[in-house]
């Protein structure tokens, strides 16, 4: 998927002994988004971009170790063990050609030392140069950064796609805002700036800025536009659209004092596992504090400071718990945390309270479930069916204030909060809102320019495609039954094959799937951790919710 960006200059930092400005540069192909102002809460700013910068550099896949150089002393070897053995051999004048080539082959190899040896060296430097000082031939996604009338956030993705990140910082963070325009755009997000982001110190003023001049200059200063087309995979926007999602859903809510996550931190540093499972198991009883158990080793970790609050005794469990060291940079100027856990082998979310900001991390259902291939949250959003022009009054009463509950959208529109829900749902998995998971509110936040293409990106599942087909087929019967909990949905869906599957669903108030089981074989193996199966889906589409 092809991006074209075009930044107004380059992002530039300037450092001296008592003052550092940055300056981001914003894609000026985009709605004019500025922001101008001094920072105020200097060091607690510091620790949580450089924790989003902990995220942007994360890759938990598997990094096979580098043997080009061990190859490459090997194929040299094998002339001189071949001229060995020959050497043993008893073959007349034939063995003392032998030798006087393998005299000369060692004269050859020792000479060739001398180059391919500062060869390799120099392409380790080079490669640690790229790393240290040009990061951006590494790491060439930019962060996409949203100014909004009460707070600027910042998201982005790791390398491998399983990790979200998104700092929130309102007004109060900086002092003296000159001037700020409401919108999103990519910036050009150098990588010196993480090094600079290290100088930030209490006693030196530091500007900040996402600098307006890139929009009124005119072609006079065109040579100092920077064009990037960058090709994003599919994979990055899909996970944007997919957090998004996740977010809405229902989830088992606890706090954790901050020193509670120093401990899991500590416990991930002090243990390595050598075999599975790898997975920490939250152990919640109400009233009493939080336990997590360390598995492979059943090390258990009672959170004395963090009480649970909800009302029914579960156990949940989540790997790729080694992301979570993204946080301990964050403990020292947390005032909590807020953990939200969709299921076992489901996302979580955990978000850092740091007064006037909010660090939000967002983890896959494990390292190698990143969040575009696997996790169709959006199946599991609200499904309801809500015309185009319907859709379009809500998104347009939500861009007038930028930011808003739906309760406060269906009294502004006249219309009941299960459609702006639903209308809600559709334009975040456009790409054009986002749910605001500690406010609880939804944002405007345009992930383009220009609209996504939607079929490219498969919005329309396969397994959504399957539902329709068997719902065309005629084989879908439904029963719905009220309860205190939601809507319970069952019924038998006839598959092409001619075999009875046999989806139970529970919807909440605000037509969310919270809880659904099947006899199917997708479910047996997957549950819920890659969204419902078709079965499923077609059992709500029969009942009328999408």
């Amino acid at each position: 998927m092809l991006f074209n960006y075009k930044f107004g200059g380059s992002t530039s930092v300037v450092s001296n002994a008592n003052a550092t400005g940055m300056s981001f540069a914003p894609d000026t192909n985009r709605t004019p988004t500025f922001f101008v102002g001094k920072l105020n809460r200097k060091l607690a700013f510091r620790e949580a971009i450089s924790a989003l910068h902990d995220v942007v550099v994360s890759d938990m896949r598997f990094q096979p170790r580098d043997k080009s150089t061990y190859l490459a002393w090997a194929a040299q070897q094998e002339e001189l063990w071949l001229a060995d053995y020959m050497a043993g051999q008893d073959v007349g004048d034939v063995s003392t050609q032998i030798k006087a080539v393998q005299g000369q082959l060692s004269d050859i190899y020792k000479e060739m030392g001398k180059h391919t040896g500062p060869f390799y060296d120099a392409r380790t430097k080079y490669f640690k140069y790229l790393y240290e000082k040009d990061m951006d031939a590494w790491f060439v996604l930019d962060p996409v950064i949203t100014v909004h009338p009460d707070e600027v956030f910042f998201e982005c993705f790791s390398q491998d796609e399983s990790s979200y990140g998104k700092l929130s910082a309102n007004y109060n963070v900086f002092k003296e805002i000159n001037e700020f325009a409401c919108g999103t755009t990519n910036v050009d997000y150098s990588a010196d700036l993480y090094n600079e982001f290290q100088k930030i110190r209490d006693y030196k003023e530091t500007d900040f800025s996402i600098d307006p001049s890139g929009f009124s200059v005119q072609t006079t200063g065109e040579e100092d536009y920077k064009e990037v087309k960058i090709d994003l995979p599919d994979s990055w926007v899909r996970g944007f659209l997919q957090v998004s999602s996740a977010m809405t859903l229902p989830a088992t809510t606890l706090h954790l004092h901050p020193m509670d996550v120093y401990d899991i931190c500590s416990m991930l540093r002090r243990f390595k596992e050598k075999v599975g499972p790898r997975s920490i198991r939250f152990k919640l009883t109400p009233g009493e504090p939080v336990k997590l158990v360390f598995d492979p080793w059943g090390k258990e970790l009672v959170c004395a400071r963090s009480r649970y609050d909800g009302h029914d005794a579960q156990e949940i469990r989540i790997w790729g718990r080694r992301r979570l060291l993204t946080l301990e940079r964050l403990v020292p100027v947390a005032k909590s945390f807020t953990v939200s856990l969709l299921g076992s082998g489901l996302p979580s979310f955990w978000v850092a309270d740091l007064g006037d900001m909010t660090f939000t991390l967002g983890l896959s259902g494990w390292s190698a479930n990143d969040w575009s291939r696997l996790g169709n949250f959006d199946l599991m959003a609200p499904r309801g069916d809500v015309l185009p022009t319907t859709a379009k009054q809500v998104f347009d009463t939500l861009k007038q204030t930028w930011f808003a509950r739906p309760e406060d959208l269906a009294k502004k529109t006249g219309l009941d909060t299960k459609t702006v829900l639903a209308a809600l749902g559709t334009y975040t998995q456009a790409g054009r809102a986002i749910y605001d998971l500690h406010l609880g509110v939804y944002r405007v936040r345009e992930l383009t320019q220009d609209p996504l293409p939607m079929d490219q990106l498969r919005f329309a599942n396969p397994r959504e495609a399957a539902a329709n087909k068997l719902l065309a087929n005629g084989g879908v019967r439904v029963y719905a039954q009220n309860t205190p909990e939601g809507l319970r949905l069952t019924g038998t869906v006839r598959t092409l094959s001619g075999q009875d599957q046999h989806p139970n669903l529970l919807i909440d108030a605000d037509e969310r799937l919270t809880r659904a089981t099947c006899d199917c074989a997708y479910y047996a193996q997957h549950k819920l951790m890659t969204g419902p199966c078709e079965h499923m889906l077609a059992l709500r589409l029969k009942h009328g919710g999408g």
